[in-house]
């Protein structure tokens, strides 16, 4: 398997690894925006989908913050409507 060198197709598997964090671990990410502790809580799945990402990508992708921005963009934006203190 060929590694991801087009930056728009490492965006996408990012954002697809990250939202199936957020679909597997639904009851984690609540908790965790209501208790600004989201990343504490699913730190061992954050980082598994990060080695998954570096897997897949070239090098000079794996070292762009594109896993990083989607996981705010994915995992933060996307919770905007749960209650939290840290809205």
């Amino acid at each position: 398997m060929s590694l991801i060198d087009n930056p728009d197709q490492a965006r996408r598997l990012a954002r697809a690894i990250i939202s199936d964090i957020a679909i597997y671990n639904r009851e984690k990410v609540e908790r965790g925006i209501k208790d600004d502790n989201i990343f504490e809580l699913l730190a061992e799945d954050i980082e598994e989908g990060r080695q998954h990402f570096l897997s897949r990508v070239a090098p000079e992708l794996a070292s762009a913050a594109i896993y990083d921005l989607a996981l705010v963009d994915v995992l933060i934006k996307r919770a905007g409507k749960i209650e939290s203190p840290i809205w």
